[in-house]
């Protein structure tokens, strides 16, 4: 029964901190938006730019994956830069977030609104 009181007081000590912590999440949220992390494939004829926030930032083609006038293997290779840059970003912003925060999260956990 008094595992209920202890509860409702973490609570309370959260709600107190609340301005707080909207506050860094703000902040989390501006500096996700700095990190940036690149991704390439097809030994770099295909190379993905992502931020933090999992936004992709831009794409860029060789003159010579361009050549091969295959687009079946273009639309692999930018997949497959794409997903390693977003690796690499939600790698990077983990380490932003645990800086931040002092809590070092899981791979693949996300912080709400932390894409």
């Amino acid at each position: 029964m008094f595992e209920m009181f202890k509860g409702m007081g973490q609570m309370a000590n959260l709600l107190r901190n609340l301005p707080k912590l909207q506050e860094s999440m703000a902040e989390m949220q501006q500096r996700l938006e700095q990190v940036t992390a690149e991704g390439d494939a097809g030994a770099g004829m295909v190379k993905a730019r992502v931020n933090g926030k999992l936004e992709v930032l831009g794409v860029t083609l060789t003159d010579e994956v361009l050549r091969l006038n295959d687009r079946e293997m273009l639309e692999d290779l930018i997949r497959a830069a794409v997903n390693q840059a977003m690796t690499r970003a939600q790698q990077a912003a983990a380490e932003e977030t645990a800086k931040l925060t002092g809590i070092n999260l899981p791979p693949g956990m996300k912080l709400p609104g932390m894409g």
